[in-house]
């Protein structure tokens, strides 16, 4: 399987790139998709809920009134959570959402992610981009030039490039991420996945099946 090569000004090459079948041309795993993408999305999730229960409110804790003879319930203390202003029956607590994934098993989630890219013609190459200072200009440009002006763009770095990633920040349909922190849902969200040269080559060492990715 091959993507399309653009330079690094969005021009069109006759190059190609060769997508590794072991990354970009795999039977995509639906499910393992999903828990990757309900990991993130949990993750994300702050937790931070809270009711005051019945020790907690304030007010006294005398029984209100004697517990027979005055033809109403029998009743406690005002902190009663049957009572107005009262503690919260088993009130939510923080928490945190977050749950642990395999290694194995979220590499194969970015594959499959990857591949569905791959084959609906949504992933390409690009040469290194390199900024002198951050130009949104520049990149809305690029983009316009590939033909994406109009999609939800990923676009994958080799490095940690702070000029391109500032670049983007006034463009609502541009993402900029560094290829080593990408994750399944990053993929999925995008209309187009951009990746610099070096970038795929990183990604093919890391989640291909000549890395150890699979141990």
């Amino acid at each position: 399987m091959n993507a399309r090569v653009f330079g690094s000004d969005g021009s069109k090459t006759r190059r190609k790139a060769l997508l590794d079948p072991s990354v970009f041309a795999i039977e995509p795993n639906d499910h393992v998709i999903w828990l990757d993408v309900r990991r993130i999305q949990a993750s994300a999730r702050q937790g931070t809920h809270k009711t005051k229960e019945r020790s907690e409110v304030r007010g006294s804790t005398r029984k209100m009134y004697r517990q027979k003879g005055t033809g109403y319930a029998r009743a406690g203390s005002r902190k009663s959570p049957i009572r107005r202003s009262g503690g919260t029956f088993f009130g939510p607590r923080p928490r945190q959402y977050g749950f642990k994934m395999n290694t194995k098993a979220s590499r194969l989630a970015r594959r499959s992610a990857l591949s569905y890219k791959a084959q609906g013609d949504a992933l390409c190459v690009v040469g290194a981009l390199q900024y002198d200072k951050p130009d949104s200009r520049k990149l809305s440009e690029l983009m316009t030039t590939m033909g994406f002006s109009e999609n939800k763009v990923l676009v994958l770095t080799e490095m940690h490039s702070p000029e391109v990633y500032r670049s983007s920040s006034n463009l609502p349909r541009v993402r900029v991420k560094e290829a080593r922190h990408v994750s399944t849902l990053d993929i999925l969200e995008a209309d187009v996945v951009i990746l610099e040269e070096g970038a795929l080559a990183f990604l093919t060492q890391l989640l291909g099946s000549s890395e150890k990715a699979a141990a």
